[in-house]
């Protein structure tokens, strides 16, 4: 669920046709009618005016939801958009000191989501072999976490069950036959 931006002046200046209040709510209802369900979302740091206590309020919500993934992206100017066009373009430093403090806070989270994985079946779809080890299958579970795994060719392509038997910063560990 796309977010942008957590403070509802840049989020209506982004024409954005929520509030981070509404936004909120949304997240509760959905937990509440789907347990254990994870969110991923995409949030553009720097927009034009955004000040550092709106800045803020995107860091609020991003502890509030406790997003499983966060694309992260630092507003960059486009000719022709009315954006561009805005007062307050936000320096490139303090952009990027923004995109690192959002960085270092979902980073802060990524452990202690993977660890809930730990001990757990997961029903992946396996995509192939890893990128970094031709020995080793790669998924990804419904929740897209990448799942690493000892496994013959003939499963990629398929849905299998993996017991997660180890986490890492960006993956999990799986064993096959558990």
């Amino acid at each position: 669920m796309p977010l942008q931006a957590g403070n509802s002046r840049v989020l209506k200046a982004m024409n954005r046709h929520y509030t981070k209040e509404q936004y909120l709510d949304l997240v509760d209802r959905i937990k509440a009618k789907i347990p254990g369900v994870v969110f991923s979302t995409d949030i553009i740091v720097g927009f034009p005016g955004e000040t550092d206590e709106e800045f803020e309020d995107t860091l609020d919500v991003v502890r509030k939801v406790n997003f499983e993934q966060i694309y992260m992206f630092i507003y960059s100017r486009r000719v022709g958009t009315p954006a561009d066009r805005m007062d307050n373009q936000v320096p490139e430093e303090i952009k990027h000191k923004r995109f690192d403090k959002l960085k270092e806070l979902y980073d802060s989270s990524v452990t202690e989501n993977n660890r809930k994985y730990i001990g757990t079946i997961q029903r992946i779809l396996v995509e192939g072999k890893s990128r970094y080890n031709d020995s080793v299958l790669s998924g990804r579970t419904d929740s897209n976490k990448v799942v690493n795994f000892e496994g013959n060719e003939s499963l990629i392509g398929k849905f299998i069950d993996v017991k997660i038997v180890e986490d890492h910063k960006w993956y999990l560990e799986g064993k096959v036959n558990f």
